[in-house]
């Protein structure tokens, strides 16, 4: 009921050793959009929001980390279209941790969650895949090709991670039904986020006609690997 489409979120947020709320679901947890640039050219639209995240468990509200993002859509080639994502999250206070569910699954960090057809296939450059409860070392992409409309044409979504994400390459969460598709950062155990220094997620999104095998997937992911 809380997430659709493209989201990153993550159930543990630390401060001192002390949570300050859960962020998957919201509680005691707020996004405060405080700026907005947007930029659209024959190449690319670009939006670069900047969001302060606070806590009402934390100080009445003040922000503990500035996430500023960049996502760029470009023009849809001949059954393709690239989107990218660039999320940097800054502590602005010391001792900031976040980290995924704390069970065995570890699940948060970007994630997708779009209607699920019958038949969805997953794909990897290790081949095929079967989802399981818990966590899958499957490679830097994965494809999820399936008829999502209401015809029987196929097309599939590739979530693809760019080597200077920290845990390149991630492992996955995966859900054949009535659920997201998560490539997992940085699991169960929270990561430290520095007051210095960003931690950068990157990654990309190929949205294509047909099966995963009527795309070169690994050259995308090479050219990816390249910007």
């Amino acid at each position: 009921p809380y997430h659709r489409g493209i989201f990153w979120a993550w159930h543990q947020h630390i401060i001192d050793n002390r949570s300050i709320g859960e962020g998957w679901t919201m509680e005691g947890i707020s996004y405060d959009v405080v700026s907005v640039r947007k930029e659209v050219t024959a190449s690319y639209a670009r939006i670069e929001p900047t969001v302060l995240w606070r806590s009402s468990q934390y100080f009445d509200g003040k922000p503990y980390i500035e996430e500023k993002t960049i996502i760029i859509v470009y023009p849809a080639e001949p059954d393709i279209r690239k989107i990218d994502f660039e999320i940097s999250l800054k502590a602005l206070v010391p001792g900031v941790r976040i980290g995924g569910a704390n069970d065995e699954k570890g699940y948060g960090g970007f994630c997708q969650r779009v209607k699920l057809p019958d038949g969805l296939v997953f794909t990897s450059s290790n081949g095929p895949v079967t989802p399981q409860n818990t966590q899958i070392k499957a490679g830097p992409w994965m494809d999820l090709s399936g008829a999502y409309g209401s015809d029987s044409r196929v097309s599939g979504i590739t979530i693809m991670c760019h080597p200077s994400t920290p845990n390149y390459p991630a492992p996955w969460i995966l859900r054949q039904k009535l659920s997201m598709q998560n490539i997992v950062f940085p699991g169960r155990e929270p990561v430290l986020i520095p007051v210095d220094k960003p931690v950068v997620l990157r990654y990309r999104l190929i949205i294509h006609n047909g099966n995963a095998g009527k795309t070169d997937l690994p050259g995308l992911q090479s050219e990816y690997e390249r910007t």
